[in-house]
């Protein structure tokens, strides 16, 4: 029943994301994909993650980190759940804070956690509760 009333939420209240992350699951067919706490997994052939609505995109779980990050990226759905289409600004933040080339040399340099950024910390922190397990934090 949980898992049903998550995915009902994630395709009503959060549906900008869950279809944006339906085109990014098309384009990543052919990778593999599972079921993780009602989202859907796949396992795609980037080092980092991505969150959006019903979709979580991970690293391939030979990558040492990659439970770590899959436990962030499910924080990031729950933030989904409760933010609906307001999510979309904490993606934006998200966004601009993983690439943007002053925050990675920021993050390498200084030492800066990625979870310094607001929207990260409460990801990883929400992913953790919701799941009992640990998540990524630097």
């Amino acid at each position: 029943m949980k898992k049903a009333l998550f995915i009902l939420i994630q395709c009503t209240w959060g549906v900008l994301q869950t279809l944006i992350g339906l085109g990014f699951f098309i384009a990543n067919r052919k990778c593999s994909h599972r079921m993780y706490r009602g989202c859907i997994d796949t396992q795609w052939n980037h080092t980092g993650g991505l969150s959006l609505g019903l979709f979580i995109f991970t690293p391939k779980d030979s990558q040492n980190n990659a439970h770590l990050i899959r436990v962030h990226e499910y924080g990031h759905c729950i933030q989904s759940l409760l933010l609906g289409p307001l999510m979309l600004f904490v993606g934006i933040i998200s966004v601009i804070w993983g690439n943007l080339p002053y925050f990675a040399k920021l993050r390498r340099e200084k030492g800066v956690p990625y979870t310094a950024c607001f929207v990260e910390a409460w990801a990883s922190s929400w992913g953790e509760r919701a799941t009992g397990e640990k998540a990524i934090w630097q």
